[in-house]
């Protein structure tokens, strides 16, 4: 009763006007993930989503679930019309791709999380999705537990993003965070990413920033509603971070992080690349620790945004793939509204510059000066090897000869990204510099 007696009238709860529906899981790949997507959908039956079938691909391999559950022949899942959502969690990028497009083509709502498939295959399954309006989610391929993707997608289809950098690979971040907090040797902070599970026997999508790339590439069409495709990005890795840049950025106060990051440019492009950078102690990149992901969005009206969360292991990832089941429930799937949006931007590297810490020894190959815009300071010692700090166009340092080359290590230094007319630009880290 109400204060003047009169009966309150009930409010409609709020279930009136989301109609969820049911979803009926075929599932590929049991692995670190797909056991932990398993554990999560135990603990939240209010989700409605269970787990039909799973495709495996090894016979030989004791299971925890009972053996009638599995199957060897991917065909079970794809023919099944009583499986509503296909959920896609295994190695193979290649099996990956004929996987989704083949569940795609069938009607069949699909959650992955294999970033590498989907940056060597976006434009075509971007279109297969537009074609047959069946839905096609991937935010555990970005960084697995941030919730990014449909952030970019979302909250920011209105606000103009200018740009996103970020820590998205959470193997080379524990692996640099035990370089530097705890001394550690390359070799051994990667043995024991791999001991605990956060990296690969064969790490080198990781280590040669080529996951975090395929990220990239993900970012960039959410973020600026533009699609390429992973070579069109420059990726420098850790492996080749050396003795004498882990000196430098010690004595500068700095810290190394491998980060990926996209911005817009005054002329109407886009600079974006993945690349070892040094970050000042205060920068938010630098509390970004272990195998941790942090992502930082610049936009006109919202500011400055930092996203801090997990970025591998099983259960993080397995939230990602969570949300994204919950999310079809609900019938959503990405409108890729700033692709139509943005039509007319492109990546433009020639336009941007960016100034590098280059460190080489006797017997690897020196850098070249005549690619520098400016050569700023040169160091050369017998015991230590040799430096040089420098501005460099972003395509010149892509296509230079010296930057694979073994013994020389290129590590972003925090400074300005200029226009190569020599126009005033943005700073590419701007809390970044000292």
């Amino acid at each position: 009763m109400g204060a003047g007696g009169g009966a309150r009238s009930k409010r409609p709860s709020f279930s009136c006007f989301m109609i969820r529906t049911d979803l009926n899981i075929g599932l590929f790949g049991f692995g670190v993930v797909g056991q932990g997507l398993h554990a999560v959908l135990e603990r939240t039956p209010g989700l409605r989503a269970r787990i039909g079938r799973i495709a495996v691909k090894s016979r030989d391999k004791a299971r925890s679930l009972p053996a009638e559950l599995f199957t060897f022949d991917k065909n079970d899942l794809l023919s099944d019309p009583t499986l509503t959502v296909i959920v896609e969690l295994i190695d193979d990028a290649d099996e990956a791709y004929l996987i989704v497009k083949e569940a795609l083509l069938r009607g069949k709502a699909v959650v992955t999380a294999n970033k590498k498939m989907l940056a060597e295959h976006l434009p075509e399954l971007i279109e297969i999705q537009q074609t047959t309006g069946t839905p096609l989610l991937y935010e555990a391929a970005a960084c697995a537990s941030l919730p990014v993707i449909r952030n970019l997608e979302e909250y920011y289809d209105t606000d103009l993003l200018e740009s996103v950098e970020g820590i998205v690979n959470g193997s080379t971040n524990y692996i640099l965070t035990a370089m530097h907090r705890d001394a550690q040797p390359y070799a051994a902070a990667l043995a024991k990413a791999q001991e605990l599970g956060f990296a690969e026997s064969n790490p080198a999508l990781d280590v040669e920033g080529l996951d975090a790339r395929n990220k990239l590439v993900l970012l960039l069409a959410h973020a600026f509603g533009l699609v390429v495709g992973p070579t069109d990005l420059l990726a420098v890795g850790i492996t080749g971070i050396s003795a004498l840049a882990t000196a430098y950025a010690r004595e500068q106060g700095l810290i190394i992080k491998l980060v990926a990051e996209a911005r817009r440019l005054p002329g109407g492009g886009l600079a974006a690349a993945v690349l070892p950078t040094l970050v000042r102690p205060g920068h938010e990149l630098a509390q970004v620790h272990d195998e941790f992901n942090g992502l930082i969005t610049q936009s006109g009206f919202a500011d400055r945004q930092f996203f801090l969360g997990r970025g591998a292991g099983a259960f993080p990832t397995a939230s990602a793939v969570l949300s994204d089941l919950s999310a079809l429930t609900y019938g959503y799937r990405y409108a890729y509204k700033k692709i139509h949006q943005n039509a007319h931007l492109a990546l433009t590297p020639e336009t941007a510059e960016v100034e590098v810490l280059v460190t080489f020894d006797e017997a690897g190959a020196a850098p070249d000066r005549a690619d520098f815009t400016a050569v700023h300071e040169e160091f050369s010692s017998a015991q230590r090897g040799s430096y040089l700090t420098g501005t460099i166009g972003l395509a010149q340092l892509a296509r230079a000869g010296w930057l694979r080359a073994p013994g020389v290590c290129v590590v972003r230094l925090a400074a300005p990204l200029r226009a190569a007319a020599g126009v005033a630009m943005p700073i590419l880290h701007e809390a970044v510099g000292v």
